[in-house]
This record gives structure tokens, C-alpha cells and sequence, in this order.
């Protein structure tokens, strides 16, 4: 059941990083918060987030969290804080709370949703 996955991870990066948790826990509750149409589940050792088709993902790292967009080569980066430089993909480093409004994440997401291909 992927509750329990998502639950496991989050123990474990509680257990070993308490400041890194409550990173990914607001980042969680903001993209939930984006439509009740999204869903979480575990994989490639992060949380992937869907709306119909995958577009964003939260991973953990030893000194930042990355917010990565599947499709965010595509995305406008009006703030400048897109990295990476794929065919595709982009990711955003947050090393703490502040970092969410700092570098724009909301605005981010809602274009990585909008821009999500549906089936």
C-alpha cells in the first residue's frame, strides 16, 4: 500500500535528519494542497507526485532537499532558480523553510501542474 511507503520514508528521514522532515512535509502539504486530484507514492527513493501523470517528485539529499519537475525544461523560470540541464528534467535545492518562498516554489508547481500532459 503506498500510505505505508510514503509513511516509512518519512520515519526514516525524521529519524535521521528532524529539520530535512518538515522540509519535505511543507513541500509535501503545498503540493497536495495544488488539487485533490493528486496523488504521492514512493519511488526512485523519493515522493512522486501525479495528476493523471507524474510532475514533480521530492527528494532527499545529504544537504538540501531537491523539488524535481519532469517536465521543467519546459517550464518558464521567471525567478532563475531552475537547475539542471537536461533535455527535461529540473530541480529546485531547498536547504530549509524559507528557501520555499524565497525561490517561488508554489509558483513553480502550479506551472509543473498546468504543464503536466494528460492522457
Amino acid at each position: 500500500m503506498p500510505a505505508n511507503r510514503i509513511s516509512k520514508l518519512l520515519e526514516d528521514i525524521r529519524a535521521i535528519d528532524p529539520e530535512r522532515f518538515e522540509l519535505v512535509q511543507a513541500l509535501r502539504n503545498i503540493v497536495l494542497g495544488l488539487d485533490s486530484s493528486i496523488s504521492e507514492e514512493v519511488k526512485y527513493g523519493g515522493i512522486l507526485f501525479a495528476a493523471d501523470q507524474p510532475f514533480c517528485g521530492i527528494f532527499v539529499y545529504t544537504k538540501h532537499v531537491s523539488l524535481e519537475f519532469s517536465a521543467g525544461a519546459s517550464l518558464p523560470d521567471t525567478f532563475k532558480v531552475l537547475e539542471g540541464e537536461g533535455k527535461l528534467r529540473r530541480h529546485i535545492k531547498l536547504t530549509s523553510a524559507q528557501d520555499i518562498a524565497q525561490k517561488h516554489v508554489s509558483d513553480y508547481l502550479l506551472l509543473a501542474l498546468k504543464a503536466s500532459p494528460k492522457p
